[in-house]
């Protein structure tokens, strides 16, 4: 099939609807960006609302109040040594009972509980030893005031820490413990996300001009406190889950037609990427409109963008991104846009048990359009994925999806 008769065929599917002028197209979206603006709610913190347990949170610290944190547990644990009773750290538990939603906050918050990690114990020594090379690698990386990646940090004890996922984890503990966020620690994630469209920065006193960036557009810099001068004409924007759709938006120059943003991490989200969203929607006041596949893990992955994780919890304050609409594709597109039977995918066993287990957070049971869509894919126990589009042409996507979507103001 041609380009052009795929756009045709696209056309009459979308039920005869016309797409309007650019200017047209995006009259729904300025308006959400009018009143999102015009929202000047205070955003409430945990000590306001005066919750019935303590929770834990923690905030940036520059390099001077880092070192004090962390010479002041290492004193501790001097002294504790020096009294004849070992050393132990005392470490905030992050376990799945500790997580708890706030629909105040709209986010996950971690309650502050304590656990001991006692060396003279056979079940927790060596993780003991872990946090104590951990602190000592992370007190001589602020003191250098450099940055490396938590891959390198893995590399520098690969016989203690045996695998990345311990050294990572016991670096979570680590920040939720000194009362900072990771990246005060001066460790941060490999570059995944990627960045372009209507959007130009400073990194690190470099410009950055994203219109500038090719179809794979702009690493996202997994040091976010490089990142200044953020400066958009941009009307919204578009987070996509996937590399493939972020490709096809790229290379169709879509943000030059209906002037927006558009960022991917590439699937599950990463902390750069997270945080980075977050810096962008506080300083541009621009809405936020999400394009995942059409099954729970898509759903899960808006999830995270907007309520946290429950690994990070502590830091949901600097991760989440409140209020992001979700644009597509939902379940309730597959007949209104007739996607054909063969691109819809029968849901899997462990489909329905993710896609149950969703409908029974708090997070999802706020939104009573998000149950709606994901009790009708559990009741048709269909899913497909963003590229079930592409049936009906390359670029139907960029030229009839999106912008009737956008037209009808239509996301939940």
């Amino acid at each position: 099939m041609s380009k052009r008769g795929g756009t045709e065929q696209a056309l009459a599917i979308a039920k005869g609807k016309k797409i309007r002028a650019a200017e047209d197209v995006l009259k729904k979206v300025k308006a959400l960006a009018a009143e999102l603006k015009g929202n000047n709610e205070i955003e409430k913190t945990l000590g306001e609302l005066k919750l019935p347990y303590n929770c834990r949170e923690v905030v940036d610290k520059d390099t001077d109040e880092v070192l004090a944190e962390i010479e002041t547990a290492i004193y501790a644990v001097a002294a504790s040594i020096m009294d004849g009773e070992g050393f132990s750290f005392d470490i905030p538990s992050r376990a799945k009972g500790n997580q708890m939603y706030v629909p105040e906050l709209d986010r996950i918050v971690l309650r502050d509980t304590v656990s001991k990690r006692p060396f003279a114990n056979t079940a927790t020594c060596r993780k003991a030893a872990i946090t104590a090379r951990i602190l000592s690698l992370v007190h001589e990386l602020v003191g250098k005031r450099i940055h490396v990646t938590k891959r390198d940090l893995f590399y520098t004890d690969v016989k203690l820490f045996e695998d990345q996922s311990q050294s990572d984890a016991v670096l979570d503990d680590l920040a939720c413990m000194l009362g900072c966020t990771r990246s005060s620690l001066n460790v941060v994630a490999s570059e995944k996300g990627v960045v372009v469209g209507r959007l130009s920065f400073r990194e690190d006193g470099d410009f950055i001009d994203c219109q500038r960036m090719g179809v794979g557009g702009k690493a996202i810099p997994p040091n976010i406190d490089k990142v200044s001068d953020i400066s958009s004409d941009a009307a919204f924007i578009l987070l996509v889950e996937k590399d493939a759709a972020f490709m096809r938006l790229a290379e169709d120059r879509f943000y030059n037609t209906y002037p927006c943003i558009i960022l991917t991490a590439k699937g599950q989200p990463d902390v750069a990427t997270r945080l980075f969203l977050k810096r962008l929607k506080s300083t541009l006041k621009i809405p936020v409109l999400a394009l995942v596949d059409s099954d729970p893990y898509g759903l899960k992955i808006l999830s995270v963008y907007m309520k946290g994780s429950m690994n990070m919890s502590y830091d949901s304050s600097n991760l989440t991104t409140p209020d992001i609409k979700w644009l597509g594709v939902r379940p309730s597109d597959l007949d209104r846009f007739n996607i054909p039977q063969q691109c819809r995918l029968p849901m899997t066993e462990e489909d329905i048990k993710t896609g149950r287990r969703l409908l029974e957070e708090d997070f999802i049971r706020a939104n009573p359009e998000w149950v709606k869509e994901l009790e009708l894919m559990l009741a048709t126990k269909v899913k497909a994925e963003i590229q079930a589009l592409s049936s009906f042409g390359f670029q139907y996507l960029t030229q009839v999806y999106l912008p009737l979507k956008l037209q009808e103001g239509d996301w939940v």
